[in-house]
Formats: structure tokens, sequence, C-alpha cells
């Protein structure tokens, strides 16, 4: 199979999600803020190739339909391993951030549901909304800020124990993502027929 460059930047996503997950649930003879450096250059990484594979895909015409499943499946398979990975590693906010996980996925799974029983309706595509893609964003900056504030700030006992930016992100990224959900829901629930 032969892939352009914005489908092998996919593919590349996708590789990284494992080596970045491994920092955050495997026992490694390194510290720990060591473990949060690499795993959030690689998500960092990652989410660069996620920009950069768009761009490059529209400015040289070369959108294809590997790229439209896969693209978005990559971002969804990036979101929920670094959540996955972040409820593993820190015990101190498990019980509370497991229901943002909770809320992410299930909007996600919702979102993309709706996507798959629309694209047939006439050829209509959900385009991706400006609610969206401020969505992705809170996502992105949340979990870096999660894996890099203890590296940053632990030298404050303040930020080790309140671990503010933590949850003005987590706050932002739930309100983000319900948000965007709903909009999507009620812009096309039109389409959603239960008669047929």
């Amino acid at each position: 199979m032969k892939l352009n460059l914005p489908n092998k930047l996919t593919l590349i996503r996708i590789c990284m999600i494992p080596f970045f997950m491994i920092f955050l649930t495997v026992p490694l003879p390194i510290s720990d803020n060591a473990c949060l450096i690499c795993a959030a250059a690689l998500f960092i990484a990652a989410s660069l190739t996620d920009m950069a594979d768009g761009k490059i895909a529209r400015a040289r015409g070369l959108i294809t339909d590997f790229g439209k499943f896969m693209d978005p499946l990559a971002d969804k398979f990036l979101v929920f391993g670094a959540m996955l990975g972040i409820l593993v590693f820190f015990d101190e906010i498990r019980y509370v951030f497991v229901w943002a996980a909770a809320v992410v996925v299930f909007r996600e799974l919702a979102v993309t549901s709706m996507r798959l029983v629309i694209a047939g309706k006439d050829g209509l595509v959900i385009a991706a909304s400006m609610l969206g893609k401020i969505k992705t964003t809170t996502q992105i900056v949340c979990i870096c800020t999660v894996l890099l504030e203890p590296v940053l700030f632990g030298w404050s006992d303040f930020f080790v124990k309140y671990k503010p930016l933590t949850w003005v992100t987590t706050a932002a990224m739930v309100v983000m993502t319900l948000w965007s959900g709903i909009d999507y829901i009620k812009t096309y629930w039109k389409y959603i027929d239960p008669e047929k």
C-alpha cells in the first residue's frame, strides 16, 4: 500500500501512542519527572503531526479516503491513550479525572457515531466546527498541563498540593467537550430518524 505524506504522518502518530503510554504505565529505571517529560514530548510531537498532516493534505490536494478514516481515529486514540496513561500514573487525581475522561470518551463516541449515520445521507459531511477545534485544543492543553505541572512547579508546595493548573485546564476541557458535543447533536439531530 502506497501512502502519501499526510497518511504517513497519521500512521506515525498512531505508532507513537504506545511509546507515550509506556512512560506513564510501565515502571522504568528513570525518575518520575523524566517519565513525564518523555511522555509530554511524545504527546506534543504527535499532536503536531495532527496539525501538519491536515495542512499538507489540503495544500497539496492529497485528501484520501484512508486519511478521512484514519486521521480522526488517530486523534481519538491519542487523546484516549493519554487519558488512560494519566489515570494510571497519577493516583492523587484519578478519582476526579476519571469523570473528565469519561465525558471525553462518551462525547467522541457519540459524535463519531452520528457522523457515520449522517455520512450516508445525500453525501452530507459533518465539518469540523470552531467549537470542535477549541475542544481539541483544550484537550491537548489539559493533557500537557497535567503531565508538566509536577515537573515545572514541583518546587512549590501549593502547586504540588492543589494542582491549580491541572484542575483549571481539566474544567475547561470538560466544558468545551460537553458544549461542542451538545452543539453537534443539536445541529444534526434532525438527520437521525428513529423510523428509518
